[in-house]
């Protein structure tokens, strides 16, 4: 047997933390909406699943992969950020998706910036990428504000269209943006 640890990383209001099964009704009531079909879905309540085991095995293939986002004030599991590399992808991808009751307050540049900052230095993931669907306005308005740059206009992944957005260089000589935790 195996055996991995996932880092938990610490922002201001979030915790990035290793993905749990009691996040599976929230991901299932997630991807069964309309919103989720830019990072997957729809899925059913099996797909979720699958979904939420291939995060835990993305972490034990790669070293890296997608955290859970837990919204230290109320709690409540918001999200997801990390990276993503799997059959189809070009290269290591910067991903993020918030659940509706969390969008509108700077969570998504929390998470994306902590996962991002962590990437560069604990992975070995710098100057990373993100896949943006066309449709997906929020997603290309976070990548700006990210100081991501428009790279390409018609890439291709997993057969649908989408931009290529990439991320500046972090300067590993900076202070790091969050603390990691012991635990899960």
């Amino acid at each position: 047997m195996t055996s991995f640890s996932i880092p938990s990383v610490e922002t201001e209001r979030l915790i990035l933390r290793a993905p749990h099964q009691d996040d599976l009704p929230a991901m299932t009531a997630f991807f069964a909406t309309d919103r989720s079909h830019m990072v997957g879905g729809p899925k059913d309540a099996a797909g979720s699943w699958s979904s939420l085991a291939s995060r835990l095995g993305h972490w034990a293939l790669n070293g890296y992969g997608l955290w859970h986002l837990t919204e230290k004030s109320s709690g409540d599991f918001v999200g997801w950020a990390g990276m993503i590399y799997a059959p189809g992808w070009h290269e290591p991808e910067l991903g993020w998706a918030l659940m509706a009751q969390a969008e509108g307050k700077g969570l998504g540049f929390e998470a994306a910036q902590a996962a991002r900052d962590y990437a560069a230095r604990h992975q070995g993931l710098n100057g990373v990428m993100s896949y943006i669907a066309h449709a997906n306005n929020r997603s290309r308005v976070l990548a700006e504000r990210l100081g991501a740059t428009l790279e390409h206009e018609n890439a291709e992944l997993l057969g649908k269209r989408a931009q290529i957005w990439r991320h500046p260089t972090i300067d590993l000589a900076t202070p790091a943006l969050t603390t990691e935790r012991t635990g899960q």
